[in-house]
């Protein structure tokens, strides 16, 4: 068993609330993203889980453990780094076996679980090399051998793939989800890329200014954000917004939309039955794949408006096209093989299901 409990935890630099109030229960076998931008306490948070920080305020369990002062090495968690921290006057055999020397752990035990982990990241042929004489990706699979080997409890990992190019991101990327499979350990990620996070991660914590603003499954989270930083945070593309006012009918229950040069209409039957009147100006968030670019209907329809192509960004498998009408841009996705054309005009659907809206004051969700 790992479960991991972070109850109210907080930290502070002299007068800098650096983590304000995170509350996080981590399944057993779980891999947890921490996601948010540079300075929003993700790593201050890792740093305390690990016993590198001191704990301001709240406490830290493992299993029903509580671990808030125990030492690193006590606590049976391993921590990969962001820049690796390998011994650069070591081998790889030497980086990797150095925390079971440490341990005293015998010295064919160490030989035995050194060569198991080197085969099953493939590094055997590495073993004897100066890390000097290693690429990115090979100092990437010594500083996860060197956790491995240790057979923790559970798996700690501080933006370990940011240092890397492009290529070799997507493909250690697969290597980290892959190993997580094969030792069913519990993982805490730490990162900035959302697109890292939604690839790897079963439940993503959304981090902002030291607090936790949503904590969930990973298509929870991507499907039904509970704000507006949320939802434009997660995605990517990112998910497009247009402000406007939101009218929904508590008799006939049909929704309005309107704003500048674009007035939508639904109808709207809420699956308990039950229909809300609401007026109010949102902001309503549209997902590229989900916004529809269609041929000219027979009849208008009440869900669409008529727009004019301002960019298009062909990527290979999609091509991304950025559509305005008036001051207000959406970004759809279409196949790869829909030829449009900058300045073309086109026609823009937008189902109801796949519709998000957020309170234009409190950026909070609107659940219709």
């Amino acid at each position: 068993m790992s479960r991991v409990s972070l109850r109210s935890l907080a930290k502070s630099f002299g007068p800098v609330q650096a983590v304000k109030d995170v509350t996080l229960e981590i399944p057993d076998h779980a891999f947890v993203t921490l996601l948010g931008p540079s300075g929003c306490g993700k790593t201050t948070t890792l740093n305390m889980l690990a016993g590198l920080e001191k704990v301001t305020r709240g406490e830290i369990y493992l299993d029903d453990q509580a671990v808030t002062q125990w030492a690193p090495h006590e606590r049976g968690m391993a921590m990969v780094f962001q820049n690796y921290a390998l011994y650069p006057h070591m081998n790889v055999f030497g980086n990797i076996a150095f925390a079971l020397q440490l341990a005293k752990v015998p010295k064919p035990q160490i030989k035995e679980r050194v060569q198991k982990v080197a085969k099953a990241l493939e590094l055997e042929a590495l073993l004897e090399r100066r890390i000097s004489q290693l690429s990115g990706g090979q100092q990437q699979r010594v500083a996860l051998a060197r956790a491995m080997v240790k057979e923790p409890k559970v798996f700690l990992f501080d933006e370990p793939l940011s240092n890397l190019d492009a290529a070799l991101r997507t493909r250690m990327r697969s290597e980290i989800k892959k190993l997580h499979q094969q030792l069913h350990a519990t993982s805490v990620f730490v990162t900035h890329d959302q697109e890292e996070a939604m690839i790897l991660s079963d439940y993503i914590a959304v981090m902002r200014e030291g607090l936790v603003v949503q904590y969930g499954p990973a298509e929870d989270v991507y499907r039904r954000p509970q704000d507006i930083y949320v939802a434009t945070f997660i995605g990517k593309p990112r998910m497009s917004t247009i402000a406007g006012h939101l009218r929904v009918n508590g008799q006939d229950g049909i929704m309005t939309f309107t704003t500048d040069g674009i007035n939508l209409s639904w109808p709207h039957t809420p699956q308990d039955g039950s229909i809300n009147a609401i007026d109010t100006d949102v902001q309503l968030g549209i997902r590229a794949e989900d916004a529809r670019v269609i041929a000219a209907p027979s009849s208008p329809l009440a869900d669409t408006f008529t727009g004019e192509v301002s960019l298009v960004e062909p990527l290979g498998s999609d091509t991304f096209v950025e559509i305005t009408r008036g001051p207000h841009a959406i970004t759809t996705r279409v196949e790869p093989d829909r030829r449009l054309k900058p300045q073309e005009s086109v026609i823009v659907q937008l189902p109801r299901h796949k519709l998000h809206f957020f309170d234009a004051k409190t950026g909070k969700r609107i659940n219709l």
